[in-house]
């Protein structure tokens, strides 16, 4: 991994081309960042995997992820349909959905992200203005070479009630509490899943497979759900 830090100026088409040639596992962290020049960097990248932006009051950090990370990624997406199904439980997924909210003068783009008890408040819309609209139950970070807790701040001005946080090792899951994140033994928008159960299955992913992996939870959340 590679990090270097750069003050900010002149214009955004500057900065593009190298955004655009950060290898992966890479991070580029601007000081001095107007919130203007953010939106206009979200434009110019557009909707790609490949970068996630976060935005806190002028520090503007750009991460490119890896296929370690997208795989990662991907998994917890599955894991989490396996649940909505088998549970019937209405689960909205919004990938790596760019939040932001110009008033805070934050933005954040997670690994994934999702909504549960929100979920009715967005029905089945697919275009949503996080200016106005409410932000996910849950996001989630995944760490390979990164370090996702000074993102915390940004979720928390964002009113992300919970994150899932994977370093690899393990599934950590913090509850936003009095404006701070907490550590939790448990999910609360998703009370099956724990942070024992979350390592466990990611740890059988990368020992066994996803597919063994993700028979094997099918069938204990069909017991649960029996």
């Amino acid at each position: 991994m590679s990090t270097a830090v750069l003050d900010y100026s002149e214009s955004v088409a500057k900065y593009f081309g190298l955004i655009e040639e950060l290898p992966a596992d890479s991070m580029l962290i601007f000081h001095g960042v107007p919130w203007e020049d953010y939106e206009g960097l979200l434009e110019a990248v557009g909707e790609t995997k490949r970068f996630r932006m976060s935005y806190d009051s002028g520090r503007l950090q750009i991460m490119t992820t890896s296929a370690e990370h997208e795989n990662y990624t991907m998994f917890i997406d599955r894991l989490v349909s396996v649940v909505s199904l088998r549970m019937r439980i209405n689960i909205r997924f919004f990938g790596s959905a760019t939040m932001k909210k110009s008033r805070e003068e934050k933005g954040n783009e997670p690994d994934a992200c999702f909504y549960v008890q929100r979920a009715t408040l967005i029905g089945n819309r697919v275009d949503l203005d996080f200016e106005k609209d409410p932000t996910p139950d849950i996001a989630v970070e995944v760490d390979v070479h990164h370090d996702s807790p000074s993102k915390f701040p940004i979720y928390a001005a964002l009113d992300i009630p919970e994150i899932w946080h994977y370093d690899r090792e393990k599934m950590t899951i913090y509850r936003l509490t009095e404006g701070e994140y907490v550590e939790s033994d448990s999910s609360q928008a998703i009370p099956l899943l724990t942070s024992y159960v979350l390592t466990d299955l990611l740890t059988r992913y990368r020992e066994q497979g996803e597919f063994e992996t993700l028979v094997a939870f099918e069938e204990w959340v069909q017991g649960q759900a029996n």
